[in-house]
Order: structure tokens, then C-alpha cells, then sequence
């Protein structure tokens, strides 16, 4: 559970960030520092059940996939079978640390 928000508001972290323009723009600059704390917190929560590393990687790779995924449906980025691929090494990489990590 904490994991899982702590992506949602590292995706938040991503968007807000690209929004802020070299923390140019005030309240995408807040939104993005907020944001930031915020998944940081939940993130160091969520290490309480997880290795550092496998936790770390799970959210890194999820938060990179969302991003990914959302900038394809809202921000007009191109979703190419090249990014699929990275998707599903990522995926596979993820899996297997997960995996690793429950021996």
C-alpha cells in the first residue's frame, strides 16, 4: 500500500517537474517539491517491509512506467514498440528482483 502511493506521487513528481519549466513556474515548482517529500515519505514506509534494494528498484521501475504510460495518453509523447520493449525489460527485471527478494 505504501509503495503504491509512493508511485503515484513520484509519477506526480515527473509531471509536475515537466510542467515547472526550471522551477521557473511557482506552483509546479510547490507541487513538484511537495510531491517529491510526499512519495519520498511514503516510499521510506514502504522499506520498512521491503529490502532496500528490491523496494528502491520496484519504485523506480513502476514510477518509470507510469510515467511513460501517462505522458503517451496526456502530454503527447510517443508510445514506439522500442518503448514497449524497455517496458517489458523492466517488468522482467522488476519481477525477478521481487522474486529474488521473497527467497
Amino acid at each position: 500500500m505504501y509503495l503504491s502511493i509512493a508511485v503515484i506521487f513520484e509519477i506526480a513528481v515527473a509531471i509536475s517537474a515537466s510542467h515547472a519549466q526550471g522551477f521557473t513556474k511557482l506552483w509546479w515548482t510547490v507541487a513538484t517539491l511537495a510531491s517529491g517529500a510526499i512519495a519520498t515519505f511514503f516510499l521510506s514506509l514502504a522499506l520498512l517491509t521491503f529490502d532496500v534494494g528490491v523496494g528502491y528498484a520496484i519504485w523506480v521501475a513502476v514510477s518509470g512506467v507510469g510515467i511513460v504510460i501517462l505522458g503517451a495518453l496526456f502530454l503527447n509523447q510517443t508510445l514506439t514498440w522500442n518503448k514497449f520493449g524497455g517496458i517489458a525489460l523492466v517488468v522482467g527485471g522488476v519481477t525477478g528482483l521481487q522474486l529474488s527478494g521473497a527467497a
